[in-house]
């Protein structure tokens, strides 16, 4: 897999754009794979093929995926560092393909949770090395932008899943739950293909000194494909210093990185943290409990869910244009208080149960998905590269 090769002879924004859109299939599947669960558990066929299974084997077959995505999570920090950020996007969307085919086939709960669980070892990588390779590839002028275009990517995936699951729950048949799993594949199988055409980052080869490979794609990306030109020179000169003086801090391990940055590492994991611990979760795997609790039924809550899902999709879009005005803080500090008006006032309208209570839950659940979708929704991706050496 050769690094310094461009896309089709795209060069400069072209190429940045393409690639940046194209590696958010990555986090477009762990989007998917949010919202695939929401409509197939409470669809019939589901059901009767897994016998009616309990709350407690639902959840465990939602959750158990966030399992395999931690651990994975933990590694592949190292093995991109070792083998390259495109290999290990290869390797992530391989992974994912083997665990939606599994999922797609599963004759049981322990084969579908077997699936879930390999899944989110392929989802964990994507979700983790994505925004590295993100980052390394953006000028700096534009990477808060290109980042919340790759959150879109996520909710894009979690709006899809939705609408397959609308449509596909009109089958009278097993396929109706079978067919949405298996867009996993479909996706997995794309990602990986297209990572062998993308750039490899100029970051990780200069470090591995790959300097000639480097220096074609810094000139691909910032340079018109001239390797001579001076801006690319330019950031060639900066990656590289920064690759040596990180060098002779010495070895790059998980304990001194705590050691050393002990105060960036607990900022950066506090705002991921924090995003998956304000209750989008509990929207993006059980939206349709969520409105059958508060009146819709069937095939109705679902459709409220991918209702939900466009105005989601829509929300990701203002911080393209913000995030490079405002500031990281201001849109995040906006974007709690609005969540926290909208989940309380959700849960109090559940509680009266009154007529008005179904449009009133689906109008709140839309106001919580839309101020996450613009604040804590992509901001979390972008702030951890940017306060890390």
């Amino acid at each position: 897999m050769s690094g310094g090769s461009s896309v089709h002879g795209l060069t400069g924004r072209a190429l940045i754009y393409f690639t940046s859109i194209f590696v958010s299939l990555g986090v477009f599947l762990f989007g998917y794979d949010q919202g695939v669960m929401s409509g197939i558990i409470t669809g019939p066929f589901f059901r009767n093929y897994f016998h009616q299974p309990s709350k407690a084997e639902v959840g465990t077959m939602v959750a158990i995926l966030e399992i395999g995505a931690f651990i994975s999570s933990l590694i592949v920090g190292k093995v991109g560092d070792i083998i390259g950020r495109r290999k290990t996007i290869l390797y992530g969307s391989m992974i994912f393909f083997v665990g939606g085919a599994l999922q797609t086939l599963a004759n049981g709960m322990p084969m579908m949770m077997l699936g879930r669980i390999i899944a989110g070892l392929g989802v964990g990588a994507l979700s983790t090395i994505v925004p590295v390779y993100q980052s390394e590839i953006s000028p700096p002028h534009n990477r808060g932008k290109l980042a919340c275009i790759e959150f879109s990517g996520n909710i894009i995936g979690y709006a899809t899943s939705v609408w397959v699951d609308y449509f596909c729950g009109f089958i009278q048949s097993d396929m109706s739950w079978r067919i949405p799993l298996l867009m996993q594949c479909v996706m997995g199988a794309l990602l990986g293909f297209g990572s062998l055409v993308i750039v490899e980052s100029p970051r990780w080869l200069l470090d591995n000194d790959h300097d000639e490979e480097g220096i074609v794609v810094i000139a691909n990306l910032y340079g018109k494909g001239d390797i001579h030109n001076p801006k690319a020179r330019d950031e060639y000169r900066e990656i590289k210093m920064n690759v040596l003086l990180q060098r002779q801090e010495g070895e790059r391990t998980y304990a001194e990185m705590f050691r050393k940055y002990k105060t960036r590492v607990f900022i950066a994991m506090s705002a991921q943290g924090l995003a998956q611990l304000n209750g989008i979760n509990v929207i993006s795997y059980y939206a349709p409990y969520v409105f059958e609790s508060a009146g819709w039924v069937g095939q109705d809550a679902v459709l409220m869910t991918g209702i939900n899902g466009i105005t989601y999709l829509l929300s990701t879009i203002p911080p393209w244009y913000l995030v490079d005005r405002w500031g990281r803080r201001p849109i995040l500090l906006s974007g709690a208080v609005i969540m926290t008006i909208s989940l309380s006032l959700i849960s109090y309208w559940i509680y009266l149960d009154i007529k008005y209570t179904p449009t009133l839950v689906v109008v709140f659940v839309m106001i919580y998905n839309a101020a996450f979708g613009y604040s804590w929704g992509p901001i979390p991706w972008l702030y951890p590269p940017e306060i890390l050496p």
